[in-house]
């Protein structure tokens, strides 16, 4: 009869749960996550994660820190809060996962920044110029068109099972898109900011 050899397991490194537990914003209620789910179930982004928010904050009690941070699952959370408001512990996902990317960019984990990233931003930042506020539709549409307009198309049909995701759980709205009040405020407020960035080249160019 043979023996078979026990397969060889990994150990626990508390080590890095205890540090997201102190250091994290949230994580000191991380403690008290039961594993439950209803934050993965919750999740309206959860098909476009490696790994859902309940089995990261599994991997984060294993030590599995490398994982953790190299994970999607940090940049793929839109806030919608649903796995805050139901969580039954009160846990607060949502900004657990932000702290999250944060340490992965401040520790050289992040994602390089690509065109796409850029694209996105480009429309991002027009949406805010224009509403003083991001309107998901508008961002993701100037998003997709950037690529021209039959690949804006195809992005569309693409993400239509997200789109309806959003619209279940009331993070989008039909009609016109919210804008802020006295945009002129706004606008000066940006074009102040773009005069100290433009300052703050200069003079680090050797300029006067």
């Amino acid at each position: 009869m043979t023996s078979v050899s026990p397969q060889p397991t990994r150990k626990y490194d508390l080590s890095f749960a205890r540090w997201v537990y102190e250091n994290v914003d949230g994580g000191d209620r991380m403690a008290l996550c039961m594993q439950c789910g209803t934050c993965s179930g919750s999740c309206p982004m959860r098909t476009e994660m490696d790994h859902g928010p309940r089995k990261l904050f599994m991997m984060i009690r294993a030590g599995m820190k490398e994982e953790v941070l190299t994970s999607n699952t940090i940049w793929n959370c839109v806030s919608c809060f649903n796995c805050v408001v139901r969580c039954p512990r009160k846990v607060p996902v949502t900004y657990i996962l932000h702290d999250l990317a944060t340490v992965a960019v401040r520790e050289g984990y992040a994602p390089a920044k690509d065109e796409a990233a850029n694209r996105f931003s480009r429309a991002f930042i027009w949406s805010t110029k224009m509403f003083g506020r991001t309107d998901e539709r508008l961002v993701s549409l100037g998003y997709f068109f950037s690529y021209g307009f039959g690949a804006g198309l195809k992005k569309i049909l693409a993400f239509q099972g997200i789109t309806l995701g959003f619209l279940k759980a009331k993070r989008l709205h039909f009609g016109l898109p919210h804008s802020i009040k006295n945009k002129s405020e706004l606008k000066s407020i940006l074009a102040k900011a773009a005069e100290i960035e433009a300052r703050g080249h200069g003079s680090s160019s050797g300029e006067k």
